[in-house]
């Protein structure tokens, strides 16, 4: 069996009930197979990003997983799938949307996963989740980039 790896997985979404949907998919995190939840932190809303329809309710969960990283990312796409996911077009509104952000420090560029996610440093929907849990993973200056979009912790 090999060590956890820790990993960093960003949860959103905006139909349905969307804040129970984000709450709930934490903790069904903490079921994956090999795999416990070690944080989340707060849920916050935000206008759509590049994206359509109603706010989103974003966060950001740390994990510990035996699972590699394309295991790991297929638990959470069945995971989407299991919450009514879609994907009728490119950012069309969710239900649940999970990406894996972080995988301890690995780096993976293939056509499944890439890893650090490629839109990481782009998105306050995720640094600031993140620099909650995890400060020591997001730069000031990452943070500082992405200041002037609109997000809310509730």
């Amino acid at each position: 069996m090999r060590p956890p790896v820790s990993a960093y997985i960003a949860l959103g979404a905006n139909l349905g009930d969307a804040r129970a949907t984000v709450a709930a998919a934490i903790q069904v995190l903490d079921r994956l197979p090999d795999t416990r939840l070690l944080r989340a932190s707060s849920l916050y809303r935000t206008a759509p990003w590049e994206a359509t329809g109603p706010d989103f309710i974003n966060a950001v969960a740390e994990v510990a997983t035996g699972l590699n990283a394309p295991s790991l990312l297929r638990a959470l796409q069945a995971q989407e799938l299991a919450a009514g996911r879609e994907r009728p077009y490119r950012n069309a509104p969710r239900t649940l949307d999970l990406d894996l952000l972080l995988y301890g420090d690995a780096r993976i560029d293939s056509p499944e996963l890439t890893v650090p996610h490629p839109r990481l440093w782009e998105r306050a929907f995720v640094l600031q989740p993140l620099a909650e849990i995890a400060p020591q993973r997001v730069p000031a200056e990452r943070l500082q980039a992405v200041a002037g979009q609109g997000i809310e912790r509730l």
